[in-house]
């Protein structure tokens, strides 16, 4: 079956795109979410104002989105856990964690459907991908170590990281006239 995304979708494509999927993922899942109408010839002839409109749309949430991806690209979270001598937990670290997670630090909320991992198992270092829009993926830094065990976390707070980009702003403007 041929659809004409009308909407971004992950994995998929983009609002304008003609893509051939199986019939039961378009006639159940992407029609019915209006996330894409049947490749007839009428809707071919408006792939261009589609395409326009979700540019338009992708380019001014990408904008409203992009301090919130500076945070998050920042941030390093912790979490203590209990692990074997092979460094398997007793356990996992889930996405639901994860979101609470930055919620606390940030008071940003995000989704846990828009967190891009699988639960972790074992201690170590992870990079996690957070999908905030299809353009905007920052990368989160999650240290999973032993209860007990002390980490060295290099925060930074937005009110600080505002601070430094208002100042080399300034510094700009200054070296400018």
């Amino acid at each position: 079956m041929k659809v004409l995304l009308v909407k971004d979708v992950y994995k998929l494509g983009r609002a304008g795109d003609v893509k051939k999927v199986a019939d039961g993922y378009g006639r159940n899942y992407l029609i019915p979410q209006g996330l894409a109408v049947l490749a007839t010839p009428g809707a071919l002839a408006q792939v261009e104002r589609i395409r326009s409109q979700a540019n338009a749309k992708r380019a001014a949430l990408n904008n409203e989105l992009s301090s919130v991806a500076e945070v998050l690209s920042q941030l390093t979270l912790a979490f203590p856990a209990k692990a074997g001598e092979t460094g398997k937990l007793y356990g996992s670290i889930t996405s639901a964690m994860i979101v609470e997670a930055i919620k606390k630090e940030t008071g940003i909320e995000v989704q846990r459907r828009q967190i891009d991992f699988e639960p972790i198992r074992n201690l170590g270092t992870y990079k996690i991908r957070v999908r905030l829009t299809i353009d905007l993926v920052p990368e989160i830094t999650v240290i999973v170590h032993r209860e007990g065990e002390t980490v060295e976390i290099h925060k930074v707070k937005p009110s600080d990281e505002a601070a430094t980009v208002e100042e080399s702003a300034v510094a700009e403007a200054a070296a400018g006239e």
